[in-house]
């Protein structure tokens, strides 16, 4: 969120994404065996859902909601991982992570949340449908396996390769090449593609094919709490007890 608001290319949304998927993707399939044919279908669904549709949708909610709401919107996803979960991957649900959805998704609230927060209906579906879709996609992951022969780096490099190549031709009919690029906007799409692309998702896979579904979606709750406190640090934005008291709960 740092890097989209003080380094980027302001407007440039879908260059933002391609920059996070298709290099992402190109790195991480070198070494990785081409995947069985049958496995095709399900790489195009997962780089839909992870990135080439996932990521638009977020944009779209970026622009029409306030941080907050999207915030508090996405922290509903434990509870939807573990909603699926159980006819998906035969999971049991537990009152305990019931429990722990809620309260994780009122410290969102409470962290992020504003009382004069705008409410857009666009915005708003938006950010409920890229919710469900990140949902879906880490039950998948975890249904699906990995193909033989292959590292979950190399299910990353095949999911965000596609997903690139898908958005490659909408970044350049719909926004373009940017025709100036400052030091700054460089910095910022290295960080992208180095940090928030490569390692990120290769760390993702990684860890989702050790952890149950619901126990890493659980650890996105920390998305909110690093933000805040990136805000207060690095923007000098307030940082009060009530915020506090929504980064403990």
């Amino acid at each position: 969120y740092v890097l989209t608001t003080e380094f980027l290319p302001p407007g440039r949304p879908l260059l933002a994404a391609l920059m996070r998927s298709l290099p992402t993707g190109l790195v991480l399939i070198i070494g990785s065996p081409i995947p069985p044919r049958r496995w095709m279908a399900r790489f195009f669904v997962l780089s839909v859902l992870y990135a080439s549709g996932l990521f638009p949708l977020l944009f779209i909610a970026a622009y029409r909601l306030p941080g907050g709401v999207a915030a508090v919107i996405n922290s509903l996803s434990p509870l939807i991982v573990v909603m699926i979960s159980a006819p998906l991957l035969g999971s049991r649900i537990r009152p305990i992570q019931i429990v722990a959805g809620i309260v994780g998704t009122l410290g969102v609230a409470l962290l992020v949340l504003r009382s004069d927060a705008h409410l857009d209906v666009v915005g708003l579906i938006a950010m409920a449908v890229a919710a469900i879709m990140f949902s879906v996609a880490t039950v998948l992951t975890k249904r699906w396996g990995l193909p033989e022969g292959m590292t979950s780096i190399g299910l990353t490099g095949w999911t965000f390769l596609l997903a690139g190549l898908t958005l490659l031709p909408a970044t350049l009919l719909i926004e373009g090449l940017p025709d100036d690029l400052t030091a700054r906007n460089i910095g910022g799409l290295i960080n992208i593609v180095l940090i928030s692309g490569i390692l990120a998702y290769a760390v993702w896979f990684w860890g989702l094919q050790r952890l149950s579904a619901s126990a890493v979606t659980f650890l996105t709750l920390l998305n909110p709490v690093v933000a805040a406190l990136l805000g207060w640090v690095v923007l000098d934005q307030r940082f009060n007890l009530w915020l506090a008291l929504g980064a403990v709960l």
